[in-house]
């Protein structure tokens, strides 16, 4: 029987593609990818990674080992999916992945809240941009700005979260739309609808600078640095800012919470997801019947 870890570094480097993106994906050191995927090779007498100066490249039997790795992960990952779901009481720990602006706005603020209502639920929760996998185990709950398409999971639509374009009242240019320059996404994010959005309001006028995330775009806003797109309940409260007119159609994306099927019967998500949904769905500001102004 193959070690498992060794298997699960080396699942890493496939994924990663190189031994220090396997590192960082795992949290651990360079050295000790190098070693467990040696260990691995030596236990099935076969090279599995031809390493080359900038990468590491899967053999043939490589990539036939990596298959049967994934295989054997979701398997585990599922084992572990259906013991939780057999727990009875509120007791435990749930992750939640949200979108940074929403962990650091929304979900915070009320921790205390959740906290006094599931005093036995240890609830993580994970400010991430992009979309993990809840099959992979890397959140029990997420919440989603796009509906889910994965066949796996169980959705719940909580709202939507309406954007529009916003600057400081002290901006110098605020008067004169013809002179505006914006606060745009990283060119790394410019799939992603939001990103298309504010360039797309922006039209052939300047991009002041380009931020990664909503936080860093907020901040920028205040001190002047320009005109960005902002989540309607964050720009609306805050009273040094003003909102502008958009020369395009409002941008509300739905809402979704999300797990993973396997877990939809485990009282402690249940749980967690019924207190966030309601959060959610009894905020004016992000319910479904919501509106821009």
């Amino acid at each position: 029987m193959f070690d498992w870890e060794n298997l699960r570094h080396f699942l890493a480097v496939g994924r990663a593609g190189t031994l220090s993106g396997a590192a960082r994906a795992l949290e651990v050191d360079h050295a000790t990818v190098s070693r467990r995927l040696a260990a691995l090779e030596a236990e099935v007498q076969a090279p599995l990674v031809e390493r080359l100066p900038r990468a590491c490249r899967l053999t043939a039997i490589g990539a036939r080992v990596f298959e049967q790795a994934k295989l054997m992960e979701a398997a585990a990952f599922a084992i572990e999916r259906q013991a939780r779901a057999s727990q009875t009481d509120l007791k435990g720990r749930v992750s939640l992945s949200a979108p940074p602006m929403l962990a650091t706005h929304f979900l915070a603020p009320r921790l205390a809240d959740f906290q006094a209502a599931y005093p036995g639920i240890q609830l993580a929760v994970s400010s991430e941009a992009r979309q993990v996998s809840l099959a992979g185990g890397e959140a029990d709950v997420a919440i989603r700005m796009a509906r889910p398409k994965e066949a796996s999971t169980v959705i719940r639509r909580i709202g939507r979260l309406p954007f529009a374009l916003y600057a400081s009242r002290r901006y110098g240019a605020l008067e004169d739309p013809s002179r505006w320059a914006f606060i745009a996404y990283e060119q790394r994010y410019s799939r992603m609808p939001l990103a298309r959005w504010i360039r797309t309001a922006a039209g052939k006028r300047p991009i002041a600078c380009e931020l990664s995330d909503t936080n860093s775009q907020l901040m920028a806003v205040q001190s002047g640095g320009g005109v960005a797109a902002l989540p309607c309940f964050l720009g609306d409260a805050d009273k040094t800012l003003v909102r502008l007119d958009s020369p395009v159609p409002p941008f509300a994306p739905e809402l979704w919470l999300v797990t993973h099927r396997d877990l939809k019967r485990a009282k402690i998500v249940r749980a967690a997801m019924d207190y966030w949904a309601a959060a959610f769905l009894d905020d004016p500001r992000l319910g479904p019947g919501y509106q821009p102004r």
